[in-house]
């Protein structure tokens, strides 16, 4: 049984689950690794790969995919024969549960196998397609904007395989044409529909949300007009019917007023205190200010959300992007060093590139620390609101509750990712660093 093309097709049909992106981990650790391949074997000390029974891989390409599941590759484990080394990474995939799922099928896939070259491929090469696999999974399940989640899907879905997944992550290819096409009319004027559903309640704003579907449901030009015009119209009606509904009249307290008067210049969300600031501006009203509460804020923190995550996965995509390279002309500034007869200057060089690789990823690091403090910050003002909006009496503040509670979990799990992605890069730029003071002896 041969994995090596039919690896990916098989992963998708098993996995049932599935940006921290990570392209140039396993290239990064595989090159930190002191001494893995620096240099040539002596005969007193013959190469891991030369004295192991069953083992066809060297020593990089074991420590570059024990880096994919962040295996330590210690000398005990880089003696494993082939299939038990699968095994061991296979163990890790499994310990790490959703993120590394396709990682782990490939490996049960390839244990599977009688045959040697298998468990070759998939260290050599079937761990890193799995991985890209995870990641393009990840991005396909999460809160994304639905045209990137879409192009994701379709990628995963290739009959192309791992080609069309590692071209999807390329800078120019899939993931930046689904950023582009974000931009076309149509694609806003349907999120623009979708966002609308979600934030608007049939008991709050049952004229807008029903128009809002309507409009879903019709072709691009339905949608265009709702966005021109339709929306202001259904949100008139709304209006109206509350005015004339005594039951729906909603009487805003002056400590309300207040509370959304602050919130338009210390919440954390801009979009929310642009909401807000139009809820409370010269002449509003308290229909103003109670639609704030029934939708502005929700919408507002829709918004806000959406801009955040796509802004950390456009950067993490870049910086993975780009790590791969700085660590390519690392080794190679490494490797030249052990023939150079100019040692003084091939060392200097070799240095230059390993701090290269760690000041991009210290950079990476800082600023994912700033991304977590932000989350942090998101998901503690949600989890004030929905507290007040729990324990109040005025009933303005009963339509923010689910919105709010909702919006606390988002916040939570981005901050809990962004921390995962500090740590990841600390680890990147620690072996950088260890790499550039190896090269300095």
């Amino acid at each position: 049984m041969n994995i090596g093309n039919n690896s990916s097709a098989r992963v998708r049909t098993t996995l049932a689950r599935g940006i921290v992106t990570a392209t140039a981990l396993a290239a990064v650790t595989g090159v930190l690794a002191p001494g893995t391949a620096a240099a040539a074997p002596s005969p007193s000390t013959p190469d891991i790969s030369a004295r192991a029974a069953g083992v066809g891989t060297t020593d990089t390409q074991r420590v570059e995919a024990a880096a994919v599941v962040r295996l330590d590759p210690a000398p005990d484990v880089l003696l494993l024969s082939d299939y038990d080394f699968v095994h061991a990474l296979w163990q890790k995939a499994r310990d790490a549960g959703e993120p590394l799922e396709a990682v782990r099928t490939a490996a049960e896939e390839a244990m599977a196998s009688t045959l040697a070259e298998d468990h070759v491929t998939f260290i050599v090469t079937g761990v890193h397609d799995a991985y890209r696999l995870d990641r393009v999974l990840r991005l396909a399940k999460s809160g994304l904007p639905a045209e990137i989640r879409t192009s994701a899907w379709n990628a995963l879905r290739s009959t192309r395989g791992d080609a069309a997944i590692e071209e999807w992550l390329t800078p120019g290819g899939g993931y930046d044409a689904a950023k582009q096409r974000l931009r076309d009319a149509r694609s806003r004027d349907r999120a623009y529909c979708e966002q609308v559903v979600r934030t608007h309640t049939v008991s709050f704003s049952p004229e807008v949300r029903a128009a809002a579907e309507r409009a879903l449901k019709g072709s691009d030009a339905d949608r265009a007009a709702f966005v021109r015009t339709g929306y202001a119209e259904a949100q008139k009606r709304d209006r109206a019917a509350r005015e004339a509904d005594g039951r729906h009249r909603q009487e805003i307290a002056a400590k309300d007023r207040e509370f959304v008067r602050a919130m338009a210049v210390n919440d954390p969300g801009e979009h929310v205190r642009a909401a807000a600031g139009w809820a409370v501006r010269p002449g509003s009203t308290d229909a103003d200010v109670a639609e704030f509460f029934g939708y502005g804020w929700a919408s507002g923190a829709a918004l806000d959300l959406e801009v955040y995550r796509l802004r950390v996965a456009d950067a993490e995509v870049r910086r993975h992007h780009l790590l791969p390279r700085l660590i390519a002309q690392a080794a190679e500034a490494e490797r030249e060093l052990l023939t150079a007869a100019d040692t003084a200057r091939a060392r200097a060089e070799a240095e230059r590139t390993w701090r290269a690789v760690a000041e991009h990823a210290e950079s990476a690091r800082t600023a994912w620390l700033a991304e977590q403090s932000a989350a942090r910050a998101q998901a503690e003002s949600w989890r004030t609101v929905a507290q007040l909006s729990r324990e109040s009496a005025d009933s303005v503040w009963k339509n923010i509750t689910a919105p709010a509670e909702a919006r606390q979990g988002d916040w939570a799990a981005e901050q809990a990712e962004a921390g995962e992605a500090a740590s990841f890069w600390k680890d990147m730029a620690d072996r950088a660093r260890e790499s550039e003071t190896r090269v300095k002896s």
